[in-house]
């Protein structure tokens, strides 16, 4: 069977064959997406947010929600619920020791047990 040369299947089978080698790593390590949809719906919350961060009332403005976008998606990548990280970590921040600051990074964060008066 052949296929017209200019048509959408063609472009499809060319597309495939000039990537065959990544294909292939695919199918050789299980750890390597064959998509990338996992990126690109990681980035639509940005892509979607972008018009409206327009409007962060100022430079200094925009680089706060900058600052707190970066530790909002730092703790999600960490599997972390970031509003649970961040409101534990800023509850407990002001009596912490600075020598040990990087214990409340997301990705070494252990929320603070409650004293068993108050988980009962």
């Amino acid at each position: 069977m052949r296929i017209p040369g200019k048509g959408n299947l063609a472009k499809a089978f060319r597309y495939g064959l000039s990537r065959w080698h990544s294909f292939e790593l695919c199918l050789e390590d299980g750890r390597i997406g064959i998509d990338n949809n996992p990126a690109e719906r990681a980035m639509r919350p940005i892509g979607i947010g972008r018009r409206n961060w327009l409007f962060a009332g100022s430079d200094s403005g925009g680089e706060t929600l900058a600052r707190a976008m970066t530790l909002i998606e730092t703790a999600k990548m960490s599997e972390l619920d970031p509003q649970a990280w961040l409101a534990d970590v800023l509850d407990r921040i002001h009596d912490h020791k600075i020598n040990r600051l990087d214990e409340l990074l997301p990705w070494n964060w252990q929320p603070r047990r409650q004293p068993e008066s108050e988980a009962a």
